[in-house]
């Protein structure tokens, strides 16, 4: 606040731009004085075939950045001489999760996607069997429908995370290696692709070794990007059919229990169990006609645990973001976006 009352020099308007700059987004660097990026080079022009002197020209001014750099590298233990006071949460930490990523704003965003794209999702849900409203809770979530799809240049991205010291720098080089191929293949500058911190992209937020796999060009234009509402669609649906979607199949129950905190048999989807052995959990809601082995999903809330049985494509639905809280909310946005869309539109999505 002192500051306010000090002289301003409009001189000083340019440093201080450079410097906020900078601070932002990094300084530019010729990354092929590395040893590392040379045998990367090498290892493109042998194993792929890339042209060698335009790596080296790509290679060669990469603004470093620093907010990516600084969510993945390693963070240092400090002594601290002060002891931390305990400040018990108000709420639990699913309560958190659900309050931002469960906004009744992105239920009506969300319905609204899915009446604009309605003639998409429809030939989509034929071709893969995938339910519109997973789909565009996927969607949803990663991008809120496309608006947020990322600023951050995605090959120097990438570039900082794999050649800078950081606990996954293996993985992104592993990206970065998929970003030139389908830069190649799609016939576009590496330069221009925006992203996200992590050097996702699109409307499902994609990494680059996703493409080739799973995405898919649905409007038949000759190139599958993610960036483009159709082939989102069909790319985000062909994935999960991919990793074992099956139609008709629910995806999770709230069950009872008793007691307010469960510390009972193991939970997370990796966990499996026969429903036979599960005989002290009852429905909270409608019917199970599930018959399958499930898991129990646990969410914190501030004085109480909820507990959840999930199908197999619960476990689907990870494969997308391996986090339980993440598929929950997927799964729960998706029950809302049917409501609402049946309660606006007076009709169902399939």
């Amino acid at each position: 606040m002192g500051h306010y009352g000090k002289r301003f020099n409009i001189k000083t308007v340019p440093i201080i731009l450079l410097i906020v700059l900078l601070t932002l987004t990094g300084q530019t660097k010729d990354y092929n004085q590395k040893t590392e990026v040379k045998e990367f080079i090498e290892q493109m022009v042998k194993k792929h075939g890339l042209n060698r002197t335009k790596l080296i020209k790509l290679f060669r001014n990469v603004k470093i950045q620093k907010r990516p750099l600084k969510i993945y590298r390693p963070k240092t233990k400090t002594k601290s001489t002060t002891t931390k006071k305990y400040i018990p949460q108000k709420y639990g930490s699913w309560t958190r999760y659900e309050q931002y990523l469960l906004k009744e704003e992105k239920i009506d965003m969300g319905v609204a996607f899915l009446h604009k794209h309605r003639e998409t999702f429809s030939k989509v849900y034929k071709e893969y069997g995938v339910p519109p409203e997973y789909v565009a809770g996927i969607i949803g979530v990663e991008s809120r429908y496309g608006v947020k799809q990322g600023t951050y240049p995605v090959f120097d991205t990438l570039t900082t995370l794999a050649f800078e010291k950081n606990k996954r720098s293996s993985y992104f080089k592993y990206e970065l290696e998929n970003l030139l191929l389908l830069a190649r293949t799609q016939k576009i500058n590496p330069k221009t692709i925006k992203g996200s911190y992590a050097g996702a992209i699109g409307l499902g937020q994609f990494m680059p070794s996703s493409y080739s796999p799973f995405a898919i060009d649905f409007n038949k234009d000759g190139i599958k990007s993610m960036r483009q509402v159709d082939d989102a669609i069909a790319s985000v649906a062909h994935y999960l059919h991919k990793n074992g979607w099956k139609k008709w199949e629910p995806v999770a129950e709230r069950v009872n229990f008793e007691g307010c905190r469960y510390e009972g048999k193991e939970t997370g989807y990796n966990c499996k169990y026969p429903q036979s052995e599960l005989k002290e959990f009852t429905l909270k809601y409608g019917e199970w006609s599930y018959k399958g082995e499930v898991s129990l999903i646990k969410l914190d809330r501030y004085r109480f645990d909820e507990l959840w049985f999930a199908a197999h494509n619960f476990y689907v639905i990870t494969r997308y973001n391996h986090n339980s809280y993440y598929a929950m909310v997927v799964h729960q946005l998706a029950q809302r976006l049917v409501r609402k869309y049946k309660k606006t539109y007076g009709a169902i999505l399939r």
